[in-house]
């Protein structure tokens, strides 16, 4: 009989216990790949803590309640990790025939956002708020879809056999999949998003196989349509001076700038071993905005120092480390493409998001994956563990 995650358990005897069954060499449990899980639930409950950290005296936020942000990020971590587990139970190659029905909700949700549903927070109109203090932030599931529909038909042919890389149809209709949900979030104007879409597309067609001239035309036509958009005033004024702000830091340290200073010097002054959980002045102090989200970062950099800032970014390399692995290993191209664009996914945004507060890449309002307060965002990075540890646990024992 055929389990649920496609491989035959028929061979075992009825005798056998179900702790033979879970330790056995074919057993889902045996072949998940647990330093990704352990590295994973780490970067989310030290998450917790910086969160907890640069909450609990906002009164503003936490209406008084000073465990308010830490409950909830460990409420979402768990949610997320259901998620997770759901996902390992259906499989990537179940979620394969539902990739139509995932993509069309996922471009209704976005679309969603654009009429009166939509709500603003931090500039950017990109939420749906769904009550009782929650909001949905539907690009967020686009990184999945985009992955998804994209690995779907640039493998179909040739997992099937017939060709032995993707043609260049396949290839056009795959990129104009992806750019549907890319073009309404960057209405919202959503562009942190819009970039680590952009960074998906290339990372799957890499792994796909197609011709290089796709990558190099997208490249190209990425700095043409970013000259386009400048120009034709498609971003807020609050984007454009963001840039500004990331080319000249002096140029308002008052106003755009702001953030970015205060990031650098929370972080500069955290030394090696840091001033000690709850105890750095610009974190209690209140001095960096948005903290517990797209400038966490900066609290393990005052808090817990090189050595704790350190111990994420080793935390994030070892989950780049086993998503490429498990890229390398599966068989088929499907499960290598969808695993190539997670890793462009976690590895772009956990770049941009600590380049910004470093004051080396442009303030883009990304999340530190794992780490950030957010559902959506920590929904979406947990069912992309689910997606990996799936694509480790169907490829055949022998590889």
């Amino acid at each position: 009989m055929a389990g649920a995650n496609n491989f035959s358990v028929s061979r075992y005897a009825p005798e056998r216990g179900p702790i033979a069954k879970l330790t056995a060499r074919d057993s889902i449990v045996r072949r998940l790949d647990w330093p990704l899980l352990f590295s994973a639930l780490a970067l989310s409950f030290i998450g917790s803590l910086l969160v907890w950290s640069a909450t609990r005296n906002r009164t503003t936020l936490n209406n008084g309640d000073p465990y308010y942000f830490l409950f909830r990020h460990l409420m979402n971590t768990g949610i997320g990790f259901t998620l997770m587990v759901g996902t390992v139970w259906l499989g990537h190659r179940t979620l394969r025939g539902a990739v139509p029905v995932l993509y069309g909700i996922s471009i209704v949700l976005v679309l969603a956002v654009l009429t009166p549903l939509g709500a603003t927070i931090n500039g950017a109109h990109a939420w749906i708020v769904v009550g009782g203090g929650f909001s949905l932030q539907p690009s967020e599931f686009c990184k999945i879809t985009i992955i998804l529909v994209m690995a779907m038909l640039l493998a179909a042919r040739v997992d099937a056999g017939d060709l032995a890389h993707p043609d260049h149809r396949t290839v056009v209709k795959a990129l104009c999949l992806a750019a549907a949900p890319m073009g309404i979030v960057m209405l919202m104007p959503d562009l942190g998003s819009v970039m680590v879409m952009v960074i998906i597309v290339l990372g799957v067609l890499l792994a796909s196989g197609a011709s290089n001239r796709w990558v190099l035309g997208l490249l190209g036509a990425g700095v043409a349509g970013a000259v386009l958009i400048w120009q034709l005033g498609v971003l807020d004024e609050y984007q454009i001076n963001r840039f500004a702000a990331f080319a000249n830091p002096d140029l308002d340290p008052a106003g755009v700038g702001y953030n970015t200073n205060q990031a650098r010097i929370a972080i500069g002054s955290g030394g090696l071993l840091g001033t000690g959980l709850f105890k750095g002045s610009q974190t209690t102090g209140q001095f960096v905005p948005e903290q517990q989200t797209d400038f966490v970062f900066t609290v393990a950099g005052e808090e817990l120092g090189f050595v704790g800032a350190g111990l994420i970014l080793v935390l994030l390399g070892v989950v780049l480390w086993r998503a490429c692995r498990i890229a390398r290993e599966t068989t088929e191209l499907y499960g290598t493409i969808v695993a190539a664009g997670i890793i462009a996914w976690f590895a772009f945004q956990a770049f941009e998001n600590i380049g910004m507060t470093l004051g080396i890449m442009p303030v883009a309002g990304l999340p530190l994956p794992f780490v950030s307060y957010g559902g959506s965002s920590m929904f979406a990075v947990w069912v992309a563990v689910g997606l990996l540890q799936s694509i480790r646990v169907q490829r055949p024992i022998s590889a």
